[in-house]
């Protein structure tokens, strides 16, 4: 019986990786209790509605990723809804779930496992709840057997970009309209999400994404969800993402001065910052944060030559200045906004796994003042005094690198990213060391102890 008792319990835990807070750096996540940054890029942002999600998280782990974004979408061609469709009339039972949409997420959450990737889920994304996305929308009143304009006080058209506000969705919850038909099969589809995920341990849960809702609709189901774990004894983690560019918007102080409900801060809409404005916003939350670690995440780098918030350059430079600027997760939004998982992603993603197998870069901390002779935007530094120094070039340059605390003979070596090679090896003494990079392109100086 006891056995029994046992595989019944074992059975709701599935295996994977467990990803948590570190202990030794509360910046930064511990996955399976060894703490580092997290890095990722995919094609799309519901990974688990793509046809070859096994080939693609193949590739993100070849590339050195270890982390990918979520968001329970359905608005692409092809994908499936989570309500089960009437053949005969068309429209959606908001009381029948449709096991194809749950298969496909269940894979997802399988085949990560299996990977050691973590996946961040977003769980309501506006874009899916205006235009024309909810022409096709099984919570459009027109579209299921339940709902009505009358009884749940939803239209059947939006037509406003959803940053407007227009639909009263996302105000269903007790301390703003209280508008329960709604909210019953919200609560229905975040608790069928639940038991999808909380057997497995690489997860994390961002409410919205890039939400300008009042603070109750995100505090409400951050409170759900984690009622619902602690229920099944399970640890989970919580944010929320706000639309704002500008990371000092009083709308971003609801995630960063709340610790007890949220348990790390997204910053993603930073990447619409360029150069060393977005250095300089990052860091601005860094400090704030001081007081209370928390991971500083970021699942959507914007910027590729195919997009409209940046370029190539821009994701590229973005994804290395927040990677030693003291983020816990770095992830290539998906195209045509960011680079994905294309080429030059990849070969991003192999040098930064290069460069964190070389250090431990949860050591260092996010330094400007000791370095000399630069020009903006032109070098950021990460150093941890004793164990290393690393300098990214965003286009080749040279700066001085103040080591005035430090003695002996330290081994330097260059970081050739878009060939994902060490090249340029050399000893150099402690004190002024001056950095040239090898040439233009990005670059990065590897300073370690010499043994």
């Amino acid at each position: 019986m006891r056995f029994l008792l046992f595989l019944a319990a074992a059975s709701l835990f599935a295996a994977g990786p467990v990803v948590t807070i570190s202990k030794e750096n509360p910046r930064y996540w511990a996955l399976d209790g060894r703490t580092q940054p997290l890095i990722g890029g995919s094609v799309e942002d519901n990974l688990f509605q793509i046809p070859n999600l096994r080939e693609h998280l193949d590739l993100l782990k070849a590339s050195g990723g270890n982390y990918i974004r979520c968001t329970m979408s359905s608005r692409d061609e092809g994908d499936a809804w989570p309500f089960f469709p009437d053949p005969k009339t068309g429209k959606y039972d908001l009381n029948r779930w449709n096991p194809e949409y749950w298969r496909r997420f269940s894979e997802l959450m399988r085949l990560t496992a299996e990977r050691g990737i973590v996946v961040q889920i977003e769980v309501w994304d506006r874009f899916d709840f205006a235009r024309e996305p909810w022409q096709l929308n099984p919570f459009n009143p027109k579209n299921n057997t339940i709902l009505t304009e009358a009884n749940s006080k939803l239209k059947t058209e939006y037509k406003e970009h959803p940053g407007r506000r227009e639909t009263p969705f996302f105000r269903s919850v007790p301390s703003l309209e209280n508008n329960r038909l709604p909210l019953k099969y919200q609560e229905a589809f975040v608790e069928k999400l639940l038991e999808e995920s909380l057997p497995y341990s690489h997860v994390l849960y961002c409410m919205d994404n890039e939400t300008n809702e009042a603070a109750g609709w995100g505090a409400y189901w951050a409170t759900f969800i984690r009622e619902r774990a602690a229920k099944r004894k399970r640890e989970v983690h919580t944010t929320e993402m706000w639309d704002p560019w500008d990371l000092n918007d009083p709308m971003h102080l609801r995630t960063f001065d709340h610790p007890e409900l949220y348990s790390f801060v997204d910053v993603s809409q930073n990447n619409h910052q360029k150069r060393q404005r977005h250095w300089d916003n990052l860091q601005s939350v860094y400090r704030r944060l001081s007081a209370r670690p928390r991971p500083m995440n970021v699942v959507k780098i914007y910027g590729a030559d195919t997009g409209t918030y940046g370029t190539d350059r821009d994701g590229e430079e973005r994804f290395w200045r927040g990677m030693l600027g003291g983020l816990a997760t770095s992830r290539f939004h998906r195209p045509p906004a960011g680079m994905g998982l294309g080429p030059k992603a990849q070969a991003h993603l192999k040098s930064m796994r290069m460069l964190i197998d070389a250090i431990h870069l949860p050591d260092g901390q996010p330094r400007l003042d000791i370095l000399g002779n630069r020009a903006q935007n032109e070098a950021f530094l990460n150093a941890a005094p004793g164990k290393h120094y690393a300098v990214y070039f965003t286009d080749g340059g040279e700066v001085r690198l103040e080591m005035f605390n430090e003695t002996g003979a330290w081994r330097l070596r260059w970081l050739d990213i878009m060939n994902s090679r060490w090249t340029g090896e050399q000893t150099v003494r402690a004190g002024t060391v001056i950095l040239a990079a090898p040439g233009f392109g990005h670059w990065t100086a590897l300073l370690t102890p010499a043994r």
